[in-house]
């Protein structure tokens, strides 16, 4: 094994992963792993009441944090809806003579960032936190970079949090990890999007998937990206935006449709400007722009009350209103 471009941190993770397949374990196994359960259900669920409900749980997660106590390891692993601990004791884990799987993976096979899976039940530690006593533990996948280290307190709340934007944007798999609430910024955008897709197809609204190679593009003023056609020796361009072929499906008798578009311009790029975007255009027959107006609010109402519960969002130290109908003024009295 070649080390001379690898970190000290790289070059040991190596070394356990080789002292693993050594000792007959697999560090990528393929098989099922049969979830049933998650951090947060755990969490917000499990009470003395509900006790008995809480026992065969099967999770798997991201390694976060180790503690390790001689013979007990406190483990933080992050799931997709959050983090929770389990309490791994040795003889739980190995409960006869051989306790070779304990020290060639708990002890010395575990890094921050490998992915384990555990079995066993919830319970509440003394310090009061809810946790997953481990009947087995099952290396899922052994982690050969290191992630940047962030501390969290017994809340979950995030100390010296990775902020360079330059990481953050580059690398935005360790982003999604490390900064937990990056995360809730995709599940809300995919939430916005299916919101306007039922909104929409409720509406009447027909949804289509317009070209992406164009032989002419149109519908903005936009430098395109060239590609060629071998079959047809000819260029074509990733489209600069679709609104050309809606408004021909409109020609063609559709009363309403919609796509969301991805687009492309081969121009100036910055953290705000991407060169691949995603728009939602709709076209309509027979409607004006106070109709407009007004589907507009509808949809914006509507997507607030999802996301939030409620009309009034909060922004910063501003309270919007999203409930319609929205206060209007001219083209020319905004203007001045």
């Amino acid at each position: 094994m070649s080390t001379a471009h690898y970190s000290e941190q790289e070059i040991i993770r190596r070394e356990k992963l080789i002292k693993l397949q050594e000792a007959g374990i697999n560090p990528f196994p393929a098989p099922l792993y049969p979830i049933n359960t998650y951090s947060t259900d755990i969490k917000n669920n499990y009470t003395e009441e509900t006790k008995d409900s809480f026992i065969g749980l099967c999770v798997a997660g991201r390694i976060m944090s180790i503690n390790d106590k001689g013979k007990v390891f406190f483990i933080k692993i992050q799931d997709s809806k959050g983090i929770i601990q389990l309490y791994v004791k040795r003889d739980d884990i190995c409960p006869g003579e051989d306790k070779s799987f304990w020290d060639q993976v708990i002890k010395h096979g575990l890094d921050l960032g490998d992915i384990i899976g555990c079995t066993g039940y919830a319970f509440v530690t003394k310090t009061g936190e809810t946790s997953i006593h481990a009947e087995t533990i099952t290396l899922l996948t052994k982690s050969l970079k290191p992630l940047p280290v962030v501390k969290r307190d017994e809340d979950g709340n995030t100390f010296d949090a990775v902020t360079d934007p330059e990481f953050r944007y580059r690398q935005r798999y360790a982003d999604l990890i490390i900064n937990p609430g990056v995360k809730e910024t995709f599940v809300q955008r995919t939430k916005i999007i299916n919101t306007i897709r039922t909104f929409l197809n409720d509406q009447g609204a027909l949804e289509v998937d317009t070209p992406v190679l164009q032989s002419i593009p149109g519908g903005a003023a936009a430098r395109p990206f060239i590609t060629h056609h071998n079959a047809l020796d000819v260029p074509f361009y990733l489209r600069i935006a679709n609104e050309l072929y809606l408004k021909r499906l409109i020609v063609g008798g559709f009363d309403w449709v919609y796509e969301f578009s991805r687009n492309f311009r081969n121009e100036g790029m910055d953290r705000t400007h991407n060169p691949e975007f995603t728009v939602l255009e709709w076209y309509t027959a027979y409607k004006d722009y106070i109709w407009m107006m007004e589907v507009t609010e509808q949809l914006f109402e509507k997507i607030a009350i999802t996301l939030h519960g409620t009309t009034d969002v909060v922004l910063g130290n501003k309270t919007i209103s999203f409930k319609a109908p929205f206060k209007r003024i001219s083209i020319h009295d905004a203007i001045k």
